[in-house]
């Protein structure tokens, strides 16, 4: 079930409502992503989208709140990389390695942990224009922004200054209704800086895939490539899925791929597993197969954030602006939920129109960004500060 934490201040005080990260655990149907699943979910999920053509775009679509999970996306993005269990440390692995092949083949693991499993039917908050998530892990501090919402792109940076480790992200989610399906395209990049070896890693991220039928399911998709430009090492990695007739049975969760090096185009190690279980490389020359990547020892039985500090919370942050509206889906109270929706939206709505009177034009906190097209599918976010400060909730 679901752990909550709320900091409050008196009555009045909105509340800091933190839930559970997604684990392997939450795929079972025995226990949900959160306590509550609306009834005939697929005829609700199809009565919502009948008069959506194939191929449009559902960034805008507006769910009503039993189609959410409570979170925000910006939550969703910053547990990919602060939500480990405590036994595993795959980003400081990437920076203690010997050799440029063996902080590479770290790396691709860590890519891979950033894949999470999520449930069928429900979908993250869409966060507001200015929205922050800030959470620390040991010494990792990691940020994350709403840097726009007309495109909606998200911007992360988190730093570990013990490690003199980076990364920096820039992505916009866009899902589009297929007839039978949902493809939520991931644009932008990730990138990861080892500034001790001077490496610089740069990848994308897999699509998800929602089926609605034959059989409903949801599976990450598509290619992930992954380059160091100081060493010309590259890896591809494909996010596969394998059913049987009328898509029964199969597997969803499969990875394949190779790492080379491109200055020679020398295959040095394929890729072979599922991102719900283990990854191995095999080394083409020796034949030596070893496991790089073991999901169960990195994403299952993870624990909520808790709030360290609540008075250092900001007004902006994910788990105070939903509070009330992932309280009420936790308690299954959908007239609140409701209310708790509407009055984001409102408050939300009212905000940009009087910073249209005053003429002002907003700018994010922490991040500069730009656009290399009028789409807006193809940015660049730099932070503004060198360093991610500790933050006033922490990820056990």
């Amino acid at each position: 079930m679901l752990s909550m934490v709320m900091a409050t201040e008196g009555k009045k005080q909105p509340k800091i409502v933190l839930t559970k990260p997604f684990s392997l655990e939450v795929e079972t149907d025995s226990e949900p992503s959160y306590g509550y699943r609306a009834p005939n979910l697929i005829r609700r999920l199809l009565s919502l989208l009948k008069n959506v053509r194939p191929g449009a775009d559902l960034t805008n679509l507006q769910l009503p709140p039993l189609f959410y999970f409570p979170k925000s996306q910006l939550q969703c993005y910053g547990e990919s990389v602060y939500s480990t269990t405590s036994n595993s440390n795959l980003l400081n692995k990437c920076n203690n390695e010997q050799t440029p092949l063996e902080r590479f083949t770290s790396v691709v693991a860590w890519s891979i942990s950033t894949t999470r499993p999520t449930s069928f039917g429900v979908a993250p908050y869409n966060p507001i224009l200015g929205e922050t998530h800030h959470v620390s892990k040991g010494n990792l501090n990691v940020l994350l922004e709403q840097v726009s919402t007309n495109p909606p792109v998200s911007a992360l940076h988190a730093t570990d200054d013990k490690e003199n480790i980076e990364m920096i992200w820039c992505q916009q989610a866009v899902p589009k209704f297929r007839g039978t399906s949902i493809e939520a395209e991931v644009h932008g990049k990730r990138v990861l800086n080892l500034r001790n070896h001077g490496e610089t890693y740069e990848m994308n991220c897999p699509r998800l895939s929602i089926r609605i039928l034959p059989v409903p399911g949801v599976s990450w998709a598509g290619i992930v490539n992954i380059r160091c430009k100081e060493t010309g090492l590259v890896a591809e990695l494909s996010y596969e899925s394998s059913y049987s007739f009328l898509g029964l049975g199969g597997n969803s969760k499969l990875i394949k791929g190779k790492i080379l090096d491109s200055s020679s185009f020398n295959v040095l190690y394929d890729i072979d597993g599922q991102w719900d279980r283990t990854v191995n490389v095999k080394d083409t020359k020796s034949g030596k197969v070893k496991v790089i990547y073991d999901a169960k020892e990195v994403i299952s039985g993870l624990k909520a954030p808790i709030v360290k500090d609540a008075e250092g919370v900001w007004q902006t942050e994910s788990a105070l602006i939903w509070g009330e509206l992932t309280q009420a889906i936790i308690s299954n109270d959908w007239e609140k939920a409701k209310e708790a929706k509407q009055g984001v939206e409102e408050r939300q709505s009212k905000t940009l129109k009087e910073r249209e009177t005053r003429g002002e034009r907003w700018t994010p906190k922490n991040f500069l960004v730009s656009y290399s097209n009028e789409s807006g599918l193809d940015c660049d976010c730099s932070p503004i500060n060198t360093w991610v400060p500790a933050a006033p909730i922490i990820a056990p």
